[in-house]
């Protein structure tokens, strides 16, 4: 059975508690761990990024890159129900992703000051996609999309291995539909690092994404500290869901959803806020029962030792404790779900309703499921179009616009003591003034 947990009547600091991810009590260590991984790439290149495969997943490789041929074979391993089932999840992200492009801001914001906003693809861009205990191929559809429809120049895609030494078709398959051609065998902390700092065979990127365990989420947050490596687009480790549940919601359906994410890894969590206890405890005894059903009974029990079910008064409590977490992926299993969505402020993806499973998301919404765990969603949003965008600005003057506006920058930069960038302005102005421009 679930822990059940009264809100009331827990401590702070038990709140805090009940409130913690699994991963927490490790951080030092999977951060140690992940920085030896990546020193090793990145002095030894092809080969300790070989020497680390074969050491951690059991796979000696020739070649790190993948053919053509294995891609063109991949393609025609994949059932035909496969591929349509893929395409069409292609087609809805890009759909959704494609409606994000941003349009060009010019705007004078004074007569003869115009000031405007460009956006333009990033250049090297290294999409991660996890395969440790399963293949997600979902993963490379998320990534894969909206760097294609962003235009970034040269997209490099990362994915460990299978035990037979080839990569997942169904991968191969997304990458082929969105025009990758850069395509690696090689997982975790070390495909961050080859990808952050290049080796011989992988190109060096400008920005890392995707989504894997707490070793890579670690290896993206240390590449991103290190001037000489790459940006990450955002915390994205072990999955996690919090479920809000009223006396209205069935409890096989809010089990589903908990079980659903917990199968992913030991180390995914899965939180029931509800007003019910009577739901509670259903919902604990249909968890047990659905597993027993389910092929991953194995990894659902040791992630289930960290789930828990939080009894609250009612659901105003039930959203603050959810904004205090900080889910990954939301779902609102209650009466009327919408008219709570204003008071959602800190969430990845949020499902509305018991018609909206999460894996839809998942998979094929059109909605982008790369998205902050461990309570990033605090401060981060999940990923999008604008990731692989930069934003550039743009200013241009007339004479009469600087004639009119020169002065205030001249009384601002004197008010720092910054006199270079008051001469700068001023040089000009004297030069309007001998011109006859006011």
């Amino acid at each position: 059975m679930l822990p059940l947990l009264d809100w009331n009547r827990l401590t702070e600091s038990e709140r805090a508690a009940a409130l913690q991810r699994p991963a927490n009590a490790v951080q030092g260590a999977v951060f140690a761990t992940a920085q030896t991984l990546i020193d090793r790439v990145r002095s030894g290149g092809d080969g300790a990024a070989r020497d680390i495969t074969r050491e951690l997943d059991g796979v000696a490789l020739d070649s790190l890159r993948v053919s053509p041929a294995e891609v063109n074979s991949a393609n025609a391993d994949l059932p035909a129900a496969a591929r349509t089932a893929l395409d069409r999840a292609i087609a809805n992200v890009r759909c959704f992703h494609a409606a994000q492009l941003p349009a060009a801001l010019a705007i004078e914001t004074l007569p003869g000051v115009l000031c405007e906003r460009r956006s333009v693809p990033l250049n090297k861009v290294g999409l991660y996609v996890p395969a440790g205990s399963a293949p997600l191929p979902s993963t490379a559809i998320m990534l894969g999309v909206p760097a294609q429809i962003a235009g970034c120049p040269l997209r490099v895609l990362c994915t460990p291995p299978r035990p037979d030494g080839r990569a997942d078709p169904a991968t191969l398959h997304v990458a082929r539909q969105c025009g990758i051609e850069h395509i690696y065998k090689i997982g975790g902390a070390q495909a961050i690092a080859a990808m952050a700092y290049g080796t011989e065979s992988i190109p060096k990127t400008d920005k890392v994404f995707g989504p894997g365990n707490v070793w890579v989420t670690a290896a993206k947050l240390l590449v991103s500290r290190d001037p000489g490596g790459a940006a990450c687009d955002l915390p994205a480790g072990p999955s996690e869901v919090l479920v809000i549940a009223d006396e209205t919601a069935r409890a096989d359906f809010v089990a589903a959803d908990l079980l659903a994410q917990a199968e992913h890894s030991p180390d995914a969590q899965a939180v029931l806020v509800t007003t019910s206890a009577a739901l509670a405890r259903e919902t604990s005894t249909q968890v047990e029962a659905q597993m027993q059903r389910l092929s991953r009974r194995e990894i659902l029990r040791r992630s289930l030792a960290s789930a828990r079910i939080i009894l609250v008064d009612d659901l105003a409590t039930a959203i603050a404790v959810s904004n205090a977490y900080a889910p990954e992926h939301l779902i609102l299993q209650v009466r009327q779900p919408r008219q709570w969505l204003e008071q959602v402020r800190c969430a990845g993806s949020v499902f509305l309703g018991p018609w909206s499973p999460e894996p839809m998301g998942d998979y094929c919404t059109g909605t982008n499921h790369v998205l902050p765990t461990g309570g990033y969603a605090r401060a981060y949003s999940g990923l999008s179009l604008m990731d692989f965008l930069r934003h550039l600005t743009v200013q241009e003057l007339t004479q009469a616009g600087l004639a009119d506006l020169g002065p205030t920058a001249q009384t601002l930069a004197n008010l720092e003591g910054l006199d270079a960038h008051a001469s700068a302005v001023a040089i000009r102005l004297k030069a309007l003034a001998e011109r006859g421009v006011a």
